[in-house]
């Protein structure tokens, strides 16, 4: 497992974040606490999670994931794994049981502590915009987090390139703490919502971005091809996975598939090698039910694509790289 600066900071993380959204919904709290010593041991100390996960889940009232977590540090050194969590969402009941302002900012903090069980948190994102508060609000309230130590790092998630730029350039003006990395939806087969305008901000102004959904939602794992969706996978009701189901990326599986046979790898590990590849980004997020999945994943470290895989990728996906200058 390599290790990478989380953007201008000082903050080293490893090259595959664990993602944790599946804790509780589609994973048992014992699979949940099997894939985070799987983690561990395979060099992972960088840890992704939400207050909100996984409130969908019949019986889970959200912030199960962090308390899973808070029980699974009590077995770890503290100070050798990096916890990032998100505030945001509906955490309790009304006006201001959701939203980023400094009530909503302050009182999540204190509960995202207790759950996981630790005084500060390593870096607390804002987990998509929220357009009833002022930014600048916002942001003095994450900067007095960071001040009273109770946060480390900040970072955003969902935001567009043009309110990330107008974040970074407010929390210039004032001297408060900036984002210093963001979370956005990215993987071959998504990459109008990165490339260029966010990724090109982000190699700009030395922000970590830490891709979420890299396998788009499975699609990038091969288990999907033309004709064929596997009885109760996501694919039989999900529709944007029904949406990455056209020709050009069966095409694409089909050439993941050629390459990585060349090098010994699957599909899955192609699709994250070309996420690790990629100069803007940090560290894409891995989500594992079991540790058998987990291990597919864990087999894309230290993987890098070479350019002319890069290229041939470019070319099934009709994207252009030179917008960074390659």
């Amino acid at each position: 497992m390599e290790y990478r600066k989380l953007g201008r900071t000082g903050l080293k993380v490893s090259e595959l974040c664990l993602g944790t959204m599946t804790f509780r919904w589609t994973s048992t709290e014992e699979q949940s606490l099997q894939v985070l010593d799987r983690a561990w041991d395979a060099g992972i100390n960088f840890i992704d999670t939400a207050d909100v996960y996984s409130f969908w889940a019949e019986g889970n009232p959200g912030g199960v994931a962090e308390e899973i977590i808070g029980r699974w540090l009590k077995t770890k050194p503290r100070d050798q794994v990096v916890i990032a969590t998100k505030v945001r969402g509906r955490m309790w009941d009304g006006p201001n049981g959701e939203g980023l302002s400094r009530q909503h900012i302050t009182l999540a903090v204190e509960h995202s502590l207790r759950r996981l069980q630790i005084e500060t948190i390593d870096l607390y994102q804002v987990h998509w915009p929220d357009w009833d508060t002022p930014l600048d609000e916002t942001l003095r309230a994450l900067d007095d987090l960071v001040t009273t130590g109770k946060v480390r790092y900040i970072g955003a998630s969902n935001y567009p390139a043009w309110l990330l730029t107008k974040a970074l350039w407010i929390s210039d003006k004032h001297d408060y703490a900036r984002f210093d990395s963001i979370q956005p939806h990215y993987n071959l087969v998504h990459r109008e919502e990165v490339e260029p305008g966010l990724a090109a901000l982000c190699i700009d102004q030395s922000i970590g971005v830490i891709p979420y959904s890299p396998l788009a939602g499975g699609f990038l794992t091969g288990k999907y091809r033309s004709g064929s969706i596997p009885k109760g996978s996501r694919g039989e009701t999900s529709e944007r996975i029904k949406g990455y189901m056209t020709d050009a990326n069966f095409a694409l599986l089909d050439a993941l598939e050629e390459m990585g046979r060349e090098r010994g790898k699957t599909i899955t590990q192609m699709a994250l090698g070309w996420l690790l590849t990629q100069p803007f980004v940090t560290a894409p997020i891995i989500g594992a039910n079991t540790v058998e999945q987990l291990e597919e994943s864990l087999g894309a470290a230290g993987l890098r694509l070479r350019e002319e895989e890069m290229q041939r990728i470019d070319e099934l996906t009709g994207r252009d790289r030179n917008w960074f200058g390659r």
